[in-house]
């Protein structure tokens, strides 16, 4: 379970350009909730062997210049909550202003590392203008540029000095993480499981509660079911909420093997519900999609459960090899053959494929449809293995792996998914130098 960082700070100081510079790639998830449209930015990044997740918490568009300075105290107090490090973030060309320093005002009473990062520092005599950022007191500060790279390195080296070191796991009980929007009946699925009613996580947003482990043995199933519910909404700004829900579902899902994700049917697959899907397929997770309060649907016909499973593939292509299943928490109408589902996507997310049998059906099946020539060039492909990796990943050795395409490893996964099951696990596909 890898640290999360989060950079923090006033719009257009560099946060962004400084995400994708650290994920490597240029990243935006767009998420539109009550007319607000803004960036949900979240993803991995590692630095000298450490493997973090960072949070950019910029992004928003507010009314005005009171609620907004409302608003982003709230992402700082939130970040700061969940967050093992954070990166506050600022802009030598505008200097000081009175936001920074509201921001500064809450991180010097947090007992965190923050790294106070001046952007924009690509000359000298930026050098010089920086000093006046100790008027902060953060103490030490560090200069950089988000768009050329520099001193991008100082920063890290001292983050990843200070980041925890990653716990191995005792326990080989599989884990499963309960996650979605709030209220789509987390809590409840959680107690109609292990058959009580049990609080298990705190309520009033910002205060910092790890996830909670509850062991389940019951009908022959045992694992540990990891909780991010008893998140209610506190005010009409969703803003907040919905920021603290993003982050507690990264660290639940870093925390899993397989993730429930709770869809409230009654709001459909919404864009949060769709970054949190996609949060958990970049980290490799088993997933199974459940679509809770199916009895509060009206008006229901023979083609309803197919035209609803349909928009939900449709929005999470083109990884649609998984389960989706309609329940009733209140009722507890199919709640256990979810678990029984999720035990299977478990047992796909650890399937391992013998080489020779692997090789005798893969073989067959490029031959009859070989990659694409490319640039006059034949790609000839002779040798398949699975890893030795706690999920699904294969190498294709062939005499030009350059150039293969996205869209033949896409085929590639598909006939695996054929042969095999994989259903609900993410699969990654390596062409390698023969």
């Amino acid at each position: 379970m890898s640290a999360i960082v989060a950079i923090v700070g006033r719009p257009n100081v560099g946060k962004s350009t400084f995400f994708n510079r650290l994920i490597q790639r240029r990243e935006a998830i767009v998420d539109a909730v009550s007319g607000v449209t803004r960036d949900r930015h979240y993803g991995k990044s590692d630095w000298n062997g450490k493997e973090f997740s960072i949070i950019d918490t910029g992004g928003y568009i507010l009314g005005s210049d009171d609620v907004f300075e409302k608003e982003i105290d709230k992402q700082v107090e939130l970040a700061i909550a969940e967050a093992d490090a954070i990166i506050f973030m600022v802009d030598v060309e505008t200097g000081v202003t009175g936001m920074d320093e509201d921001v500064a005002k809450l991180l010097r009473r947090v007992n965190k590392p923050v790294f106070l990062a001046i952007n924009k520092v690509d000359n000298a005599m930026r050098q010089e203008d920086a000093v006046e950022f100790y008027s902060l007191g953060l103490g030490e500060y560090y200069t950089l540029s988000s768009i050329n790279g520099s001193g991008t390195g100082e920063l890290l080296d001292a983050l990843v000095e200070k980041l925890p070191d990653t716990e191995e796991e005792e326990a080989v009980l599989p884990r499963f993480a309960v996650v979605g929007r709030p209220n789509a009946g987390k809590s409840s699925f959680i107690n109609a499981l292990i058959g009580e009613d049990r609080y298990i996580v705190t309520d009033i947003a910002g205060t910092t509660r790890d996830s909670i482990d509850t062991k389940y043995n019951r009908f022959g199933f045992e694992f540990n079911l990891v909780d991010t519910a008893g998140i209610r909404r506190k005010s009409k700004v969703k803003e907040d909420l919905e920021f603290y829900s993003v982050m507690r579902s990264v660290r639940a899902i870093e925390h899993a093997d397989v993730c429930l994700i709770l869809v409230d049917a009654t709001r459909g697959f919404d864009g949060q519900v769709a970054n949190i899907f996609w949060l958990a397929q970049r980290n490799n997770k088993g997933i199974v999609i459940l679509v809770n309060k199916w009895d509060l649907v009206e008006d229901k016909e023979t083609n309803t459960i197919k035209q609803y499973t349909q928009r939900i593939k449709q929005a999470i292509e083109p990884f649609v090899d998984v389960p989706i299943l309609f329940i009733s928490v209140l009722t507890k109408q199919r709640i256990f053959k979810a678990i029984e589902t999720a035990v299977e996507v478990y047992n796909n997310r650890s399937r391992k494929i013998i080489t020779r049998n692997f090789n005798d059906v893969m073989l067959p099946i490029i031959e009859n449809y070989p990659p694409p020539a490319y640039k006059g060039k034949y790609v000839k492909i002779k040798f398949c293995t699975q890893l030795p990796t706690e999920y699904p990943q294969f190498a294709f050795f062939c005499n030009l792996p350059q150039y293969v395409r996205e869209p033949y490893k896409r085929y590639l996964e598909n006939k695996i998914r054929e042969e095999y099951d994989f259903t609900g696990v993410p699969i990654t596909i390596y062409m390698r130098k023969k």
